[in-house]
């Protein structure tokens, strides 16, 4: 992606199922679980670079000792720092300390059974230590303590904000992350109380009361309680202090959590080949929790997976497949490339099917697995023409003529490369600007001036600030008699709420195209009955609200917006013409059909939140406001 933007973050959770000497005899080292920790999180640094937090809790250490250890960093290199303290803390001990599991977990931070890491992308609040996963609800009854990390974006955080004040609460932040570690530990609260109240009736000692609830605590129904208005997009993981752990994915399967057992270990994270390269496994070995569902770790090792709400119709957010998850995955890698064969109609429709006179070639890095699929779909159209053109030969053509027919190739070349990132001390905007623009640079020689077409393929195009002020100039030096930008991804028209960073609907370049429009064919007054609309909306109960802000876009089509956006990212004085497609909505499902979430380019949100916070942007906008729509 041409354009930088911040997104869903990570998660990792690891629980041991066996006793720390087990790991200690058989791998040779207590640090087994720190360093599939380090794996599992350095595997998925690029959800998260803005800070990373992790937490441990040990199930069998006696009053009085630490149970519970957390540490957290927003340095620039936050995993490393994060586990570089961990380990400074065992330096200097001898090699029969570092064998003995009883003298570590006695004395030792981060020896326990249970860990939690998260990687934070952070898309509400500042970037401070206090805004990092994993939070702590702490509290003298280790079945009441609570520790919460998760990718999740709530919409409804006020009405949940209210129902912790109506209940009696004094909440000391309004955000999801506070709220949501303080509802679920509520109704934990609830039913610690509950529980003990039962057991007290029974006569039990308040000691063996605490062991009793430790062990029949009914997390599942927690939860149930808990995220039963729950409205976006989450894939939420949480420890108790005496050993029972969760990881709860929304009723959509929006954000994404997979998980893997063994009569070692549970695991889980955000994405499944970071849990195979981690643990050695096959793509097949690693499942998904289900949406709707949770996967449920009691603290005796038993793992399940367990309704908590009504699954709706699948969502998944389709933006993990074309850019945030890593093209490792072997899915996401056939995805991707199927989507890179989807955009080659509208690539050979720009370049006049002169394949003869164009370069194909991919900017930036994280879009070469479509570019694979692009030119493969270039190759086999030229497949189809040769055969087609060899029959038209007749029944005895001269091996040259064959020859010169066989010898036909896409050109694919590397054109761009990116430097250092650049760092300017320059604060004047042209100079800025004209530093931010070389950022890449070209190699020289792979174009014929003025006579080559060339087609660059991005994974998505959001505000295409890059391309204009960079990107198409730096492409431009070559000499080209038109640039093509292909889009993997179909055209971004609202605003996500559900994890990624796109808030503000000015922000768009096809909104931005789209109200062009409007204004140059006299329609602007739809702007403003729209805005009336989405007022309206407002008004209603959260389930009701509709998405009128569908209006804006529908006087025109896909290749209208396309042809303005075209032209609004041209930058001046380029020799060449400059030509951007998209993606369309079918070849997005046709390449990831099992990912339909689309919202961001269709107006299709899956929860009533979502579509109430399309509302809410559209009226900034309309107010000249720029604060965040959620």
């Amino acid at each position: 992606m041409s354009d930088f933007l911040t997104h869903e973050c990570g998660i990792a959770l690891l629980r041991l199922k066996k006793p720390l000497q087990y790991y200690i005899n058989k791998y040779g080292t207590v640090f087994y679980a720190l360093n599939k920790m380090y794996l599992l999180m350095e595997k998925q640094h690029n959800r998260g670079q803005d800070g990373a937090g992790i937490a441990n809790i040990k199930l069998y250490v006696s009053p009085g000792k630490r149970y519970i250890s957390r540490m957290r960093s927003i340095d620039q290199k936050p995993i490393q720092d994060v586990f570089g303290k961990i380990m400074s803390r065992f330096e200097g001990l001898t090699s029969d300390q570092l064998s003995d599991a009883d003298y570590l977990q006695q004395k030792f931070a981060f020896t326990g059974e249970l860990y939690l890491g998260h990687l934070r992308y952070g898309t509400y609040g500042k970037n401070d230590i206090e805004n990092c996963h994993p939070f702590l609800r702490q509290n003298n009854w280790r079945t009441r303590n609570l520790v919460v990390a998760g990718n999740f974006n709530m919409t409804n955080v006020d009405e949940l904000f209210d129902v912790l004040v109506d209940i009696g609460q004094h909440p000391k932040q309004k955000s999801d992350t506070v709220t949501v570690l303080e509802k679920i530990g509520h109704y934990l609260d609830v039913e610690n109380q509950t529980r003990f109240n039962a057991l007290k009736a029974e006569g039990l000692d308040n000691k063996s009361i605490s062991e009793k609830i430790a062990d029949t605590l009914d997390l599942g129904g927690v939860l149930r309680s808990s995220a039963s208005d729950f409205d976006g997009g989450y894939a939420m993981c949480g420890l108790l202090g005496h050993g029972d752990a969760f990881v709860l994915r929304d009723p959509n399967g929006i954000r994404p959590a997979y998980w893997y057992e063994d009569d070692e270990i549970v695991v889980a994270a955000s994405e499944r080949p970071v849990i195979q390269t981690a643990f050695n496994l096959k793509a097949e070995e690693v499942v998904e929790v289900d949406p709707g569902h949770a996967l449920i770790i009691s603290r005796n090792g038993t793992a399940m997976v367990e309704k908590i709400i009504e699954p709706g119709d699948r969502n998944a957010c389709s933006f993990e497949r074309i850019y945030f998850s890593r093209g490792n995955d072997k899915d996401i890698y056939e995805e991707r490339k199927a989507l890179g064969v989807g955009v080659v109609p509208k690539v050979l429709e720009a370049v006049e099917h002169d394949l003869d006179n164009t370069v194909v070639s991919f900017i930036p890095n994280t879009a070469e697995v479509c570019f694979y699929g692009l030119v493969k779909g270039l190759e086999d159209h030229l497949n189809r023409s040769k055969i087609e053109r060899v029959k038209g030969l007749g029944p005895n053509p001269s091996s040259e003529e064959i020859e010169s027919i066989l010898s036909e190739r896409t050109r694919a070349e590397k054109i761009t490369v990116k430097d250092a990132k650049l760092r300017t001390f320059i604060s004047e905007d042209a100079t800025r600007d004209d530093l931010v623009a070389h950022v890449y640079d070209i190699a020289y020689g792979t174009i014929k001036p003025g006579v080559d077409n060339l087609v660059v393929i991005d994974d998505s195009i959001v505000r295409g600030t890059t391309l204009k002020k960079s990107i198409l100039r730096i492409l431009d030096r070559l000499g080209p008699k038109k640039i093509v930008v292909a889009s993997s991804a179909p055209q971004i028209r609202y605003p996500d709420c559900y994890g990624i960073d796109m808030a503000k609907m000015g922000d768009f370049i096809a909104f931005q195209a789209a109200v062009a429009l409007l204004k140059e064919k006299g329609m602007g007054h739809i702007l403003n009955e729209t805005y009336e609309k989405c007022l309206k909306e407002l008004e209603k109960p959260l389930a009701e609200i509709e998405n009128p802000v569908t209006a804006i876009y529908e006087p025109f089509s896909a290749d209208e917006i396309s042809d303005k956006i075209s032209e609004l990212l041209t930058p001046e004085g380029m020799g060449a013409e400059v030509k951007i497609i998209f993606q369309n909505i079918q070849g997005l499902h046709q390449a990831c059909p099992n990912h339909k979430g689309d919202w961001y380019f269709t107006g299709n949100y899956p929860t009533p939140g979502g579509r109430r916070v399309v509302n809410k942007a559209f009226i900034y906008y309309m107010e000249g406001r720029t604060e965040r729509a959620y």
